[in-house]
């Protein structure tokens, strides 16, 4: 099998699909990544402080029956393996996009799995901000929204960016699933190539490529976390 997988013309059909191909792979995929965790991001971060805002004893109550509703349908949504999700919502990408096939129309179901994720994600960083500082600033008049723009996000922007990090790392990986339905990066060059056509070497160097973007986007959100923890300035 390794010998097969390292053989000359293994060898050179990677370096080719390297040149030719990767560099315009590796950009659909960076371009879909952020695009759509920029997409999630203003429809999660919403959601998510509705989550910790709209409780009973929360800054801005809400009706328990809509509080309810707003948890069983981003648990729903979570619930479905991302590869139904893509079947599921082929209609809203054709609706949209005008086409289910593509590096664009996958960014219709990579929102609709990541949105309720990130919503998940905001709660929990919300949920990390000292009570004491909420109270301080409503004793002191501060309307909801004041407290949740000024004092809620900027307390939590740092669990926040680490967060929106792991949130781009997982929605990368989605990415690359979408490469089963024509959606094009990195993804689309694995299956075609070591699926479709048994070249398995370029399905490696795809791979490690993606291994690469995961380490980037790591490592850059976890240096902006750190960056922006006021905790950690002297």
């Amino acid at each position: 099998m390794s010998g097969k997988l390292f053989s000359a013309q293994s060898v050179a059909e990677a370096l080719n699909c390297l040149k030719t191909e990767i560099p315009f792979a590796i950009w659909e995929t960076f371009y879909v990544t952020v695009l759509s965790t920029a997409l999630a991001v203003v429809i999660g971060l919403p959601l998510g402080v509705l989550l910790v805002a709209g409780e009973k004893d929360g800054v801005l109550p809400l009706p328990g029956w809509l509080m309810k509703l707003l948890n069983a349908v981003i648990n729903l949504l979570r619930s479905v393996p991302f590869l139904i999700l893509m079947i599921m919502v082929f209609p809203l990408s054709r609706l949209l996009i005008g086409t289910t096939v593509g590096t664009t129309a996958t960014i219709v179901p990579l929102v609709v799995a990541a949105f309720p994720f990130i919503a998940r994600l905001v709660e929990s960083s919300l949920r990390e901000v000292d009570p004491n500082i909420i109270e301080a600033a409503a004793s002191m008049g501060a309307t909801p929204m004041q407290i949740i723009t000024k004092v809620m996000i900027p307390e939590s922007v740092p669990s926040l960016l680490s967060n929106v990090t792991i949130a781009l790392t997982t929605i990368l990986g989605y990415s690359a699933m979408s490469g089963i339905i024509g959606g094009g990066g990195l993804g689309q060059i694995a299956i075609n190539y070591g699926y479709y056509r048994y070249k398995y070497l370029v399905m490696v160097v795809a791979v490690i490529v993606l291994i690469v973007l995961v380490q980037i986007f790591q490592s850059v959100g976890t240096a902006l976390a750190v960056k922006s923890d006021k905790r950690l300035k002297h």
